[in-house]
């Protein structure tokens, strides 16, 4: 089964073109091993209201099934990725956050900074992911083996046997 997936990057200096989009490009790989197709990619800046209606643009014009965003995360003034999440999701789903910095805990005790969400919007499933390619890489495996049957449920598809989503 094949999902439909947008990445935002969400970083003043790469929506300037300062900085080359490492992590965008990570997560764009990753999403193959969940047979994500990319349908969109953006990178902006950190500013919550653009942030707010590329989310909404993906999940409700452009159907989007999944959004990973990149960036924001942390502890910065302008870092408001969680906030523009919240603002337009329509339920938290805390265990994939809890889940990612509680699995990077392992490899760096800063995983306790992140202020990274996830929640639903409709039938899209939203994740921010922190803005490092390792970071990024190491939050996503720890996630990926539950992604396909969230994506499932979410498109309808509530029916389990044996705990799992047929």
């Amino acid at each position: 089964m094949e999902w439909k997936v947008g990445v935002l990057t969400i970083s003043d200096k790469g929506s300037r073109g300062e900085r080359e989009d490492q992590s965008g490009v990570v997560l764009q790989e990753l999403v193959q091993g969940i047979n994500g197709q990319i349908t969109a990619y953006e990178i902006i800046p950190d500013e919550q209201p653009l942030i707010e209606q590329k989310m909404i643009e993906l999940s409700d014009q452009r159907h989007c099934e999944l959004i990973l965003t990149t960036g924001g995360t942390g502890f910065a003034a302008r870092d408001v990725t969680p906030e523009a999440t919240k603002a337009v999701i329509d339920k938290e789903a805390p265990g994939l956050a809890e889940r990612m910095r509680a699995a990077t805990l392992v490899h760096t005790k800063f995983a306790i900074l992140s202020r990274a969400t996830s929640g639903i919007r409709g039938n899209t499933l939203i994740i921010n992911l922190p803005g490092s390619p390792k970071g990024v890489r190491e939050c996503f495996e720890s996630i990926q083996d539950v992604l396909p049957h969230a994506l499932q449920i979410l498109r309808g598809n509530t029916e389990h046997e044996g705990g799992v989503t047929k």
